[in-house]
């Protein structure tokens, strides 16, 4: 029987990374295949929790704001060994913490992302790892940075941001803005927002691919703190020890909520399939829905399946290794 890797990403809104991949991998054990489960992330919300499952270490809560300055609890891990800190920017500026009927792009705040950072180097933590997605904000980082310097600078700690797009600064209210409640006129006033935060920080990050990332976030912190931009797919890839899991395997099955246009550009399952195609291992979906004709736009995929709940992800995965094994 073939041996398969599932390497999902979360279906938002519905099924973690980790159930989506215990589903289907308990449909191919159950029609007498071999699966490995891999559940994956990009730096968005549930980055973290696949982490932990690789890179271990002790959940944490750091009492901060959330985009609209309401006291919250969020999540961090605190890795010992290393005295590495693993911080999700959604868990404290994150779109899902804003009703819809909330949703103001011009007044949401990065401040608990920034305290959630203090944390961290109040732990003592050399090198924080921010994944960054998801976010309600577009402020550029200001509300981060306000919080940061109150408290004294980021000393010494490292900061690496694991950016879950490749747009730059100044396109950060353009391309996402609406979709946190900004009108067409407010991504014009956000817009020039970024230009003016832009000319005043130490470097421009003004068209340098990923510090769009988190509503500019993450070109100041960049420009401010010097912290290094990494790909979100890849870095958690390389995190989880991909490469010598590929190799193992006989084929690849990927997932995310919904198959569309983005998907083949820096989401985690087109960075999967790619490093697939390299290395000759055939790569099967297993998608919520499919938007228009992403599926057969996208040839190198050998099939796609549809399966939206944990029932029907279980039958898929049997119904794939049947496909298979013939």
């Amino acid at each position: 029987m073939p041996r398969l890797l599932i390497a999902p990403d979360a279906f938002k809104g519905t099924l973690s990374a980790r159930e989506v991949a215990g589903a289907i991998a308990r449909g191919v054990r159950g029609a007498g295949g071999v699966a490995e489960e891999c559940p994956v992330a990009d730096g968005g919300e549930g980055t973290i929790d696949v982490l932990l499952a690789t890179l271990g270490g002790e959940r944490r809560l750091a009492r901060c704001h959330d985009p609209l300055e309401r006291e919250i609890d969020a999540c961090w891990v605190w890795i010992e060994r290393s005295r590495t800190a693993l911080l999700e920017m959604a868990s404290a500026s994150g779109l899902a913490l804003v009703d819809p009927s909330e949703r103001d792009a011009e007044r949401a705040t990065s401040v608990g992302t920034g305290e959630l950072l203090v944390a961290a180097r109040d732990a003592g933590a050399r090198e924080a790892i921010l994944a960054i997605g998801g976010t309600a904000t577009s402020d550029g980082g200001r509300g981060a940075v306000a919080a940061i310097e109150r408290s004294g600078g980021p000393g010494g700690m490292r900061i690496v941001l694991a950016c879950d797009v490749h747009i730059p600064f100044e396109d950060a209210a353009v391309v996402f803005g609406p979709q946190k409640g900004a009108s067409p006129q407010a991504v014009g006033r956000l817009t020039t927002a970024l230009v003016e935060l832009a000319a005043d920080l130490p470097r421009d990050p003004r068209g340098l691919a990923m510090t769009g990332a988190g509503g500019g976030l993450a070109g100041t912190l960049w420009a401010r703190y010097g912290a290094e931009l990494r790909e979100g797919a890849s870095f958690v890839l390389d995190a989880l020890g991909f490469a010598e899991r590929l190799r193992g395997a006989d084929a690849v099955v990927v997932g995310e909520g919904c198959l569309d246009g983005q998907t083949r550009q820096g989401k985690i399952a087109g960075e999967i399939a790619r490093r697939a195609g390299a290395a000759a291992k055939p790569v099967h979906a297993i998608v919520g829905s499919v938007a228009g004709d992403a599926g057969r736009d996208w040839p190198e995929l050998a099939s796609v399946r549809v399966a939206g709940t944990a029932a029907e992800l279980e039958a898929a995965g049997a119904e794939l290794l049947d496909r298979i094994a013939r």
